[in-house]
């Protein structure tokens, strides 16, 4: 399961994606609700079982790293004394003690809130669209946590800016909703 630990944020961002794009024409609001929860609740199945695998690794070994691709390679960099290094950031994650409280948390107390979503929001004529925007918003809080260097933290944390914006200024139409997500925009940034 540790070598899953990527899943654990690309399922719900894949699944944001999914209900995004087909939503609103192609799914009912029950398979709208049930690929949004099924995604989360995977999610959380993973992490349990990679954290209960974790656990079993020697102790000291400081977690488990897992790097999905090469993402920035900037070449060769001359060191003064050293010679020549290689200036590269993978795209990777790392599971250790608190991010995998942290995973735990996240899609254990985000299932728990899809599910009250469902009955929440089960009149709103856009019900599709915020679910790809929660899903949205677990999926980087995911990335925000297990990312594996501060590149890839920055991405998880901008990610989860982008979708409070989403949320908060769901229904924009109402203009208090629409300043409230502005405002939480900007307050991110700074």
């Amino acid at each position: 399961m540790l070598d899953w630990i990527w899943l654990i944020p690309v399922i719900p961002v894949v699944s944001a994606g999914l209900l995004g794009l087909f939503g609103k024409r192609f799914l009912s609001k029950r398979v709208v609700a049930v690929i949004a929860c099924g995604a989360i609740l995977v999610s959380f199945l993973i992490s349990l079982g990679a954290v209960l695998e974790l656990r079993g690794l020697p102790a000291g070994m400081g977690g488990h790293r897992v790097s999905v691709a090469e993402w920035i390679d900037a070449g060769p960099v001359e060191t003064e004394g050293v010679g020549e290094a290689r200036f590269r950031i993978d795209w990777a994650f790392r599971l250790d003690a608190l991010s995998g409280l942290m995973v735990l948390v996240v899609t254990g107390v985000g299932f728990l809130i899809h599910l009250y979503s469902v009955g929440y929001m089960a009149e709103d004529p856009s019900f599709w669209r915020f679910f790809s925007f929660l899903n949205l918003f677990t999926g980087m809080m995911l990335v925000l946590v297990l990312g594996a260097s501060f590149p890839v933290m920055f991405v998880g944390w901008e990610g989860v800016g982008l979708s409070s914006y989403l949320l908060i200024g769901f229904w924009y139409r109402q203009e208090f909703c629409a300043q409230a997500g502005r405002k939480a925009f900007l307050l991110n940034r700074i």
